[in-house]
């Protein structure tokens, strides 16, 4: 109990002044998700990725937004077995060594899985601060595993330049991907929540 209320209660004068009540919005309650929406913005962001963009700098990687967020949101539900068979995709799709991708959302993936609690202490422009490291190591292990058989490093800044355009886009991810878990705002008169 806070000291003024106990000095109001036993009828001595209150010293300090009560706290001011802040005028920021209150926090929704969100709905549950649903398995087969987490699914389906996981099979988009693939989607996404296998549209013929090339290795152009503007694009993000969209899979590996939607395995961030959902790693720091359920982290239970999307796992790193989930990471590793989607990179084990991109990596069919893109002809790249084989496991390259799957190596690197597998990494993204414990590390969100890893920071998923402090993460979601911080607002959302905040959480883009951790995503950029994320979204860098699962980049720049990508391109340490071609530079190790030998590929070609010529193209290492397209992803920097991506992962960069990816923590711009959280708090966008963030919205989009809450949409449909936010409670209408109308009120029932007759329920107390």
């Amino acid at each position: 109990m806070k000291l003024w209320r106990w000095r109001r209660a036993n009828g001595e004068p209150a010293t300090a002044t009560p706290p001011t009540v802040s005028r920021a919005a209150p926090k929704q309650v969100l709905k549950p998700v649903s398995p087969v929406f987490i699914w389906a913005t996981l099979a988009g962001g693939l989607a996404l990725d296998l549209l013929p963009w090339g290795r152009t700098p503007l694009v993000p990687d969209f899979l590996a937004l939607a395995l961030v967020f959902w790693n720091i949101h359920q982290p239970r539900r999307v796992g790193m077995g989930a990471s590793f068979l989607f990179g084990l995709l991109i990596d069919v799709h893109d002809g790249a060594l084989f496991g390259e991708h799957a190596l690197a959302y597998t990494l993204l993936s414990y590390g969100a899985i890893a920071l998923h609690r402090r993460i979601l202490w911080f607002p959302v422009l905040s959480q883009s601060l951790y995503v950029l490291p994320l979204l860098l190591v699962a980049q720049l292990v990508s391109a340490a595993v071609r530079l190790w058989v030998g590929g070609a490093s010529a193209g290492w800044w397209v992803g920097l330049i991506q992962s960069g355009i990816g923590a711009l886009l959280w708090p966008v991810v963030t919205w989009v991907l809450f949409a449909p878990q936010r409670r209408p705002i109308s009120r029932d008169e007759t329920r107390p929540l």
